[in-house]
Protein backbone atom coordinates (compact mmCIF):
# COMPACT_ATOMS: atom_id res chain seq x y z
CA UNK A 1 0.00 0.00 0.00
CA UNK A 2 2.80 2.38 0.83
CA UNK A 3 4.54 1.89 -2.26
CA UNK A 4 1.35 2.35 -4.15
CA UNK A 5 1.00 5.44 -2.51
CA UNK A 6 4.48 6.63 -2.93
CA UNK A 7 4.13 6.07 -6.34
CA UNK A 8 1.07 8.08 -6.90
CA UNK A 9 2.59 11.12 -5.35
CA UNK A 10 5.73 10.68 -7.45
CA UNK A 11 3.40 10.82 -10.89
CA UNK A 12 1.54 13.42 -9.07
CA UNK A 13 4.57 15.62 -8.19
CA UNK A 14 6.23 14.59 -11.72
CA UNK A 15 3.30 15.83 -13.57
CA UNK A 16 3.05 18.90 -11.43
CA UNK A 17 6.63 20.00 -12.31
CA UNK A 18 6.32 18.96 -16.00
CA UNK A 19 3.15 21.47 -16.50
CA UNK A 20 5.04 23.95 -14.48
CA UNK A 21 7.73 23.63 -16.70
CA UNK A 22 5.85 24.48 -19.48
CA UNK A 23 4.04 27.68 -18.08
CA UNK A 24 7.19 29.37 -15.96
CA UNK A 25 10.86 28.33 -17.44
CA UNK A 26 12.73 30.51 -14.89
CA UNK A 27 11.08 28.34 -11.57
CA UNK A 28 10.63 24.02 -11.72
CA UNK A 29 9.56 22.38 -8.96
CA UNK A 30 11.78 19.45 -7.98
CA UNK A 31 10.58 16.29 -6.74
CA UNK A 32 13.13 15.43 -4.69
CA UNK A 33 11.94 18.18 -2.27
CA UNK A 34 9.07 15.53 -1.21
CA UNK A 35 10.56 12.65 -0.38
CA UNK A 36 10.95 14.06 2.63
CA UNK A 37 7.19 13.33 3.27
CA UNK A 38 8.08 9.54 3.03
CA UNK A 39 7.79 7.45 6.28
CA UNK A 40 10.09 4.74 4.94
CA UNK A 41 13.65 4.63 6.55
CA UNK A 42 16.46 2.47 4.90
CA UNK A 43 18.24 1.92 8.73
CA UNK A 44 16.85 -0.88 10.39
CA UNK A 45 16.77 -1.11 14.30
CA UNK A 46 19.83 -2.21 16.20
CA UNK A 47 19.66 -5.89 17.00
CA UNK A 48 17.84 -7.18 20.17
CA UNK A 49 15.95 -10.29 21.28
CA UNK A 50 12.81 -8.65 20.33
CA UNK A 51 11.40 -9.21 16.89
CA UNK A 52 8.83 -7.13 14.86
CA UNK A 53 6.62 -9.87 12.72
CA UNK A 54 4.14 -8.41 9.80
CA UNK A 55 2.24 -9.72 7.15
CA UNK A 56 0.49 -12.09 9.43
CA UNK A 57 -2.16 -14.08 8.10
CA UNK A 58 -5.34 -13.30 10.23
CA UNK A 59 -5.19 -17.44 10.69
CA UNK A 60 -2.25 -16.92 12.46
CA UNK A 61 -2.45 -17.11 16.14
CA UNK A 62 0.09 -17.31 19.32
CA UNK A 63 0.42 -20.67 19.72
CA UNK A 64 1.39 -21.41 15.70
CA UNK A 65 4.04 -18.32 16.07
CA UNK A 66 5.55 -20.21 19.04
CA UNK A 67 5.89 -23.37 17.24
CA UNK A 68 7.20 -21.96 14.24
CA UNK A 69 9.38 -19.98 16.06
CA UNK A 70 11.01 -22.24 19.41
CA UNK A 71 12.79 -23.96 16.79
CA UNK A 72 15.40 -21.21 16.34
CA UNK A 73 15.59 -20.57 20.45
CA UNK A 74 14.06 -20.17 23.66
CA UNK A 75 10.73 -18.14 22.69
CA UNK A 76 10.11 -16.26 26.23
CA UNK A 77 6.81 -14.06 24.68
CA UNK A 78 4.55 -14.01 21.93
CA UNK A 79 2.18 -11.47 20.79
CA UNK A 80 -0.08 -10.52 18.17
CA UNK A 81 -2.39 -7.86 18.50
CA UNK A 82 -5.91 -7.32 17.83
CA UNK A 83 -8.16 -4.38 16.48
CA UNK A 84 -10.54 -3.56 20.04
CA UNK A 85 -13.57 -2.90 18.01
CA UNK A 86 -13.77 -6.12 15.96
CA UNK A 87 -11.36 -8.63 17.53
CA UNK A 88 -9.68 -9.16 14.32
CA UNK A 89 -5.83 -9.09 13.99
CA UNK A 90 -4.43 -6.67 13.31
CA UNK A 91 -1.78 -8.43 10.78
CA UNK A 92 1.52 -8.11 12.94
CA UNK A 93 2.88 -8.80 16.56
CA UNK A 94 6.11 -9.32 18.05
CA UNK A 95 8.29 -12.43 19.75
CA UNK A 96 10.55 -12.24 22.01
CA UNK A 97 13.77 -14.45 22.67
CA UNK A 98 15.93 -15.26 25.74
CA UNK A 99 18.85 -14.08 23.65
CA UNK A 100 19.73 -11.90 20.75
CA UNK A 101 21.54 -14.22 18.55
CA UNK A 102 18.55 -17.05 18.47
CA UNK A 103 16.74 -13.59 17.29
CA UNK A 104 18.99 -12.64 14.79
CA UNK A 105 19.03 -16.65 13.69
CA UNK A 106 15.24 -16.14 13.87
CA UNK A 107 14.81 -13.23 11.60
CA UNK A 108 17.57 -14.43 9.06
CA UNK A 109 15.60 -17.48 8.25
CA UNK A 110 11.76 -16.28 8.64
CA UNK A 111 12.20 -13.06 7.33
CA UNK A 112 10.19 -13.54 3.63
CA UNK A 113 8.84 -17.02 4.31
CA UNK A 114 5.41 -18.10 3.65
CA UNK A 115 3.30 -18.11 7.14
CA UNK A 116 -0.15 -19.70 6.30
CA UNK A 117 -0.02 -18.29 2.43
CA UNK A 118 1.54 -15.19 3.30
CA UNK A 119 5.45 -13.58 3.48
CA UNK A 120 6.58 -12.73 7.14
CA UNK A 121 8.43 -9.37 6.96
CA UNK A 122 10.63 -9.52 10.18
CA UNK A 123 12.59 -7.18 11.80
CA UNK A 124 14.50 -6.32 15.40
CA UNK A 125 11.51 -4.11 16.98
CA UNK A 126 11.98 -0.94 18.42
CA UNK A 127 11.98 -0.14 22.23
CA UNK A 128 8.91 2.55 22.59
CA UNK A 129 8.31 3.95 26.22
CA UNK A 130 4.89 3.83 26.64
CA UNK A 131 3.69 7.57 26.35
CA UNK A 132 6.53 8.97 24.80
CA UNK A 133 6.65 9.06 21.17
CA UNK A 134 9.47 7.38 19.03
CA UNK A 135 11.61 9.33 17.29
CA UNK A 136 12.45 7.57 13.61
CA UNK A 137 15.76 8.98 12.09
CA UNK A 138 15.09 10.36 8.41
CA UNK A 139 17.31 9.66 5.84
CA UNK A 140 18.50 12.21 3.67
CA UNK A 141 20.27 11.77 -0.01
CA UNK A 142 22.20 14.42 0.46
CA UNK A 143 23.20 16.86 3.43
CA UNK A 144 22.93 19.87 1.65
CA UNK A 145 19.22 18.67 0.10
CA UNK A 146 17.12 21.58 0.99
CA UNK A 147 14.46 20.53 3.33
CA UNK A 148 10.41 22.13 2.35
CA UNK A 149 9.81 25.21 4.51
CA UNK A 150 6.73 23.57 6.20
CA UNK A 151 9.35 21.01 7.67
CA UNK A 152 11.61 23.46 9.36
CA UNK A 153 9.50 23.68 12.17
CA UNK A 154 9.73 19.82 12.87
CA UNK A 155 13.31 19.40 13.36
CA UNK A 156 14.28 16.77 16.32
CA UNK A 157 16.07 17.96 19.09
Amino acid sequence: MKGKLADLARRAVSSLAHSHHQTSASTSISSSCFRYYSSVTTTSPPPNNKLFVGGLSLSADEKSLLDAFSVYGEVTEVRILYDKETGRSRGFGFIHFSKEDEATCARDAMDGKAFFGRPLRIAFALDKVRGAPVVVPRVRNSENAPVPERLNSFKSV
